[in-house]
């Protein structure tokens, strides 16, 4: 059965791993994904990862292959995750252009299950915080903070300036979920993919999306 859409956003921090395993549990689970990303956004991707996003334009089948063999790459390949088949992906996946207003995801009658965007830069932060509609992203960032739906930023940051805490605040207090990629320990991590695990499935409880992609505190191992 499919969801209401979860709108991904990528943009230009570190952390592109974040975001690369957070759309293949998406879509593994028949969930509808609505994707932008930025220019610094597949800078970065390409930076950490090795890997180019093809165009916006690209068809479906190329992105899920991409996104599929994501972790294949030379770069990423030892970092422990299990390969994966873009046939595994029974969910949907439509990429929209950073400029193109007329998306659906722009207006406030577009239904959707929540907005991620992972990694989140300062700069989005503070155009989100400010309600700066640049471009596609901020407008819908902008779009669940008045329709009252989720939204959740995944900075990747450090040391944090007072502005940019400020910011984390402003959007806080406006109902957006602050959740910084800082992965935990208490599940003994033995690859980079168990720290990236822990962090996505954050981010899919906060979706209310199951998952067993991390032991939970309190279970045995």
């Amino acid at each position: 059965m499919l969801h209401k859409s979860i709108v991904v956003a990528i943009t230009g921090a570190s952390g592109s791993a974040y975001v690369l395993r957070l759309l293949q549990v998406l879509l593994q689970q028949q969930q509808v994904v609505d994707l932008v990303v930025s220019a610094a956004g597949r800078q970065v991707m390409l930076q950490e990862t090795g890997l180019s996003f093809p165009s916006d334009m690209a068809s479906e089948l190329d992105w899920k292959s991409l996104i599929a063999d994501g972790f294949s790459e030379e770069v990423t390949n030892p970092w422990g995750f299990a390969p994966l088949q873009s046939g595994q992906f029974t969910g949907v996946l439509r990429v929209h252009h950073l400029h193109d207003f007329s998306a659906g995801i722009a207006s406030g009658s577009y239904q959707t299950g929540g907005m991620v965007i992972c990694p989140c830069s300062t700069g989005t932060l503070s155009a989100i915080a400010t309600g700066a509609s640049n471009n596609l992203i901020h407008r819908v960032a902008d779009v669940h903070l008045k329709e009252r739906r989720k939204l959740i930023l995944v900075p990747r940051e450090t040391p944090l300036s007072r502005i940019t805490l400020d910011n984390m605040l402003t959007l806080t207090d406006s109902g957006a979920i602050v959740l910084p990629a800082m992965p935990g320990y208490y599940h003994q991590p033995r690859s980079i993919a168990d720290l990236v695990d822990f962090v996505v499935g954050r981010i899919c409880d906060q979706l209310e999306i199951p998952h067993q992609l991390s032991r939970r505190w309190g279970e045995n191992p």
